[in-house]
């Protein structure tokens, strides 16, 4: 493997797809029922003259990125399109650098023009994110390369310049000890309005035809899961009867199971929060649902979460940020306040996610023990191109288990033409089925496998989306 080249960006264009769900995901305060999906290509050039094109793809769902009430979800699209522009004119304006010199002389200049426009660091984390893997993407093509193969052998060119903690820390050496696994279980997501049983909950009317399981007891007799991520609301008492019912499903139908909690920023302090714990512990049919809990993601705001000391509720229960994490400096400013996890998400950085994790290597072998954690987290990511770029990332961070909720709330590949979807299938067959007329995600004993976009020349993806179905952003 050669060292890293030094490339420039030529050319970027930004796609969108609208993606309909089955129905709506409620998380948090918000309701969603349709977003698009964002596809980025972008063409790039060597010292040589020597070019390439590369592509990624996210949703840009609304009520996520910036939960100000006052934005509508068309609002909160336009912030994602501008924060692509502003993600393109930065990288562009940056010259001619390795990929990850790139993003380092990119990322302040993007973030403080984002600001300007009054977008927050979320948002503007997701347009350099997403140029960001397209180059990626690009590089793996020119390089003959995997994604896997290209950081563990730093084709990248990552160094410590955006993260000075880790000075003295050998991330080449790290990087080339990666083993990502092709294999990862699926932690199926509990959205506050699924519907767990038919039985109890599920009327006539309410049951969809497309032979997809529904409810979350279908869920696990379909796909044989044994993670699960639960939201909760941030009202400890309706969230302990809703934890109730879930556990109910649970310790009944799954033999040996494990759980996070998700509280999308909806306990508005640290004592609304040890609230919940306080009736979780105190409920005895939740003991086992209790023991299960790996973590708590982002219980607490984000304008609060960074702004006091979490330590005596993360002695109950290791926490984590998720929406807190807006720029490369998050992680060691949550870790002082006694968060030990973050999420890793493709939506707000390949490269953040890789440095994330060189931090938990670096501060585990200083504590002696594994106290700090990086988990892979979900945007309603879906099948094809978002999806198998995620999972490559995942799997570089030794995730283990990653949610997925995207299978759930929209029918397989519906949104992409029937030639693309042929494509995946004959590509990636390890990780689709076909069924109902449409390409959708092989879950099998509660896993994926993902050969074929680990090993595949990019970033994930054998696969070039068809974009003259798409409209141009």
């Amino acid at each position: 493997m050669t060292e890293a080249p030094i490339v420039r960006l030529v050319e970027a264009n930004i796609f969108e797809r609208q993606v309909r769900f089955r129905f709506p995901f409620r998380f948090g305060a918000a309701r969603v029922e349709t977003a698009p999906q964002a596809f980025v290509r972008v063409r790039i050039a060597d010292e040589s003259g020597h070019e390439a094109v590369g592509c990624s793809a996210e949703m840009m769902m609304p009520k996520w990125f910036d939960k100000d009430p006052a934005l509508s979800p068309d609002d909160n699209v336009a912030q994602l399109r501008a924060s692509l522009h502003l993600a393109i004119e930065s990288l562009r304006t940056a010259g001619a650098k390795t990929p990850f010199g790139l993003h380092a002389a990119a990322e302040a200049d993007h973030h403080r023009a984002a600001a300007d426009q009054g977008l927050p660091p979320l948002v503007a984390s997701y347009g350099l994110a997403l140029i960001d893997r397209a180059i990626i993407d690009a590089v793996c093509r020119m390089k003959s390369a995997s994604a896997a193969d290209a950081v563990r052998h730093n084709l990248l060119g990552i160094t410590n310049v955006t993260a000075p903690d880790l000075a003295g820390f050998d991330l080449t050496g790290f990087f080339s000890r990666l083993e990502p696994s092709p294999r990862l279980a699926v932690r199926h997501t509990i959205g506050l309005a699924d519907t767990l049983t038919a039985a109890d909950e599920l009327a006539p009317e309410q049951r969809l035809k497309d032979g997809l399981p529904q409810t979350l007891e279908e869920v696990i007799a379909a796909y044989g899961h044994r993670y699960f991520k639960i939201k909760v609301s941030g009202r400890p008492v309706e969230d302990t009867e809703r934890l109730q019912a879930i556990a109910a499903v649970l310790d009944r139908t799954v033999e040996h199971y494990w759980a996070t909690l998700d509280g999308n920023e909806q306990f508005e302090s640290v004592d609304a929060a040890a609230d919940l714990l306080d009736r979780l512990q105190k409920e005895p049919q939740l003991s086992r649902l209790r023991r299960s809990i790996l973590f708590f993601e982002q219980p607490i705001a984000r304008t609060e979460a960074l702004s006091k000391s979490v330590a005596g509720l993360a002695q109950r229960m290791p926490l984590e940020i998720d929406e807190s994490d807006g720029d490369i400096g998050a992680f060691p400013r949550a870790r002082d306040l006694g968060y030990a996890g973050i999420s890793s998400k493709s939506c707000k950085g390949f490269y953040r996610a890789l440095i994330n994790r060189a931090r938990v290597e670096k501060w585990n072998r200083e504590a002696g023990s594994p106290l700090y954690f990086m988990s892979a987290e979900d945007l309603t990511t879906q099948s094809g191109l978002a999806l198998q770029q995620d999972l490559v990332l995942a799997a570089l961070v030794g995730a283990g288990h990653i949610e997925r909720n995207g299978h759930h709330y929209v029918d397989g590949m519906a949104q992409a033409p029937a030639g693309e979807q042929a494509c995946y299938l004959a590509a990636h067959g390890d990780l689709y089925d076909w069924g109902s007329g449409r390409a959708r995600l092989a879950i099998k004993g509660g896993e994926l496998t993902f050969q074929t976009a680990l090993g595949a020349i990019g970033l994930g993806s054998s696969v070039e989306p068809d974009w003259a179905s798409m409209a141009a952003s």
